[in-house]
């Protein structure tokens, strides 16, 4: 465990090793505390796991006369990208757990913002162990490991980073895709294995399957940020697309140039390949499960990149033994971290796995994880959930009504993410009413952010495609089969 501590300028050398049964926070003591002339000082605390009792949500309290709120990694070792845009207002530790078991006592206690990755789940009652969350940010677009009914009936906001990794996980299910009818894995494999290809007869055995692309049909199954970044790459290549989304509104085909379907059966029957890009949720559990394999075409071929949960891995291992699939590729599984050797996959033919990776990219993980630190950074000093940016359970926040009024001399002056503050030594402004006259405000955060890596540049006025056309494709759209 090698943990950045910005602040202080030191770093934990990498033979001391915390236990994952251990948690690190970074905290620095002003000289005003440790005597004159001393320098910031490191503390390293350590808590032990422990019962949680669950108790009605206070407001995150933040500024002068509120001690710092705790931020928690909850399934992760490095916060090296998140401490300098939360530094300033909150006290940041990793737990890098892989349950709530693993979480410590002090985190279940006092922690009033977590970040997570995919790899914890969250249910209702692994977040009623939490007595002081306010707001949950999961560093990526997908949220099903988060119960955020739940979440929102015990006060706790839920957040997502929608527009992170789109033109990574595009590219991966393009390649996927591309790999499938050109067989470049199988075709590696052989030679790996000694396999001779010198003959046209040797040729057609090794590079059996290979087929053209040009003139094939695409089928699309949710056009969200990343299902329309997939369509217009599959159009470059010669696919015919076509996509079903019944969350869409009517005019989005005509202005993507792509056709679509009015049903889920539909689109099955007319697609050569199949590729998964809506969110999972109760509704379409299994989406691909042997029924529906049985409205495909014959020799189709499926990729998934989006969910694991989309898929009945039994039904599809028992379409790919009889031939009804050709191939199918998944980056997602129903059990993660997946191996080839358990679960109904191991003797599939035909088949491509990888471990949930489409979505990484150096700049991509960067990306999230920033976005995600900044709307921490927005629960901690605004208002829950107006001040938040990507709140997917507001509707559920609201209908619980567990949010209690917060009194003008509790609110943090940087609302909505506006990067101000209280002038130091000024205390208790707001119950004084404002500033004085002529005082000046400084910035929190400026200049580059301290991660050390450099930030991602793209050509001026390119357009990406995954851009979305319209706001309602702010998102993988969920299908409702």
């Amino acid at each position: 465990l090698l943990l950045d501590l910005y602040r202080v300028g030191a770093k934990i050398a990498p033979g001391s090793l915390a236990p994952r049964s251990s948690l690190i926070v970074e905290t620095q003591r002003s000289g005003s505390e440790l005597g004159t002339g001393s320098k910031p000082a490191l503390e390293l605390s350590y808590w032990k796991r422990g019962p949680c009792i669950f108790c009605i949500r206070p407001p995150i309290l933040n500024g002068p006369m509120h001690p710092r709120p705790l931020v928690a990694l909850l399934d992760g070792r490095d916060c090296t990208v998140e401490m300098p845009i939360l530094k300033d207002v909150a006290t940041v530790a990793f737990c890098d757990a892989q349950s709530t078991q693993e979480i410590h006592e002090k985190v279940l206690n006092e922690a009033v913002a977590a970040l997570l990755y995919h790899t914890i789940t969250l249910s209702r009652d692994d977040l009623e162990k939490f007595k002081g969350l306010r707001v949950i940010v999961r560093i990526g677009s997908g949220f099903d490991n988060v119960d955020v009914k739940a979440a929102a009936e015990l006060g706790i906001a839920v957040c997502n980073v929608p527009a992170s990794s789109v033109e990574e996980t595009a590219d991966t299910s393009l390649c996927l895709i591309l790999n499938l009818y050109r067989r470049v894995t199988w075709m590696h494999q052989a030679l790996r294995e000694g396999t001779r290809a010198s003959s046209v007869e040797q040729i057609r055995e090794v590079a059996g399957g290979a087929a053209r692309i040009r003139g094939e049909t695409l089928g699309i199954i949710g056009l969200g940020r990343v299902g329309q970044a997939v369509a217009l790459r599959a159009k470059a290549f010669g696919f015919g697309v076509i996509f079903y989304d019944p969350y869409l509104p009517d005019g989005v085909e005509r202005s993507l140039g792509l056709q679509r379907m009015a049903t889920l059966q539909d689109l099955l029957i007319h697609s050569d390949c199949v590729s998964l890009h809506c969110s999972l949720n109760e509704h379409n559990h299994h989406l691909i499960n042997d029924f529906t394999i049985k409205q495909m075409r014959q020799g189709a071929f499926l990729v998934n990149t989006s969910r694991g949960g989309l898929v009945d891995e039994k039904a599809l291992a028992q379409a790919l033994k009889e031939g009804r699939i050709r191939g199918a590729a998944l980056d997602v599984h129903e059990t993660e971290p997946f191996s080839f050797s358990t679960g109904p996959l191991k003797d599939a033919p035909n088949l491509i796995c990888t471990p949930h990776t489409s979505w990484y990219s150096e700049q991509a993980s960067v990306e999230a994880r920033e976005e995600a630190a900044r709307e921490v950074r927005r629960a901690i000093t605004g208002r829950i959930p107006d001040s938040l940016k990507n709140c997917v359970n507001k509707e559920y926040l609201m209908a619980a009504s567990q949010w209690p009024s917060m009194e003008a001399a509790t609110v943090h002056p940087e609302l909505n993410g506006a990067t101000y503050r209280f002038p130091p030594g000024l205390i208790n402004v707001a119950a004084a009413g404002g500033l004085p006259a002529g005082t000046g405000v400084e910035s929190l955060v400026s200049g580059t952010l301290a991660h050390g890596i450099a930030p991602v540049s793209h050509p001026p006025h390119a357009h990406s495609p995954g851009q979305p056309t319209k706001a309602e494709a702010d998102r993988d759209i969920p299908s409702d089969q």
